[in-house]
């Protein structure tokens, strides 16, 4: 339990609040542009399909 105690505290490099919140961000745009582009296959593919049924 010591020797885990001690990598936590001394060993590990915790991010800054700073780095912390820069990162959320990244996270967050990336996660939406990511659900936008599928998004847009989803629509393309429902179009496609549409169309073929619909001959």
């Amino acid at each position: 339990m010591q020797d885990s105690y001690n990598e936590l505290v001394h060993k590990v490099s915790w991010p800054s609040k700073k780095d912390l919140a820069n990162s959320t961000v990244i996270v967050m745009v990336a996660s939406i542009l990511i659900a936008i582009v599928i998004w847009l296959i989803d629509m393309c593919f429902d179009t496609v399909m549409n169309f073929i049924y619909g001959l």
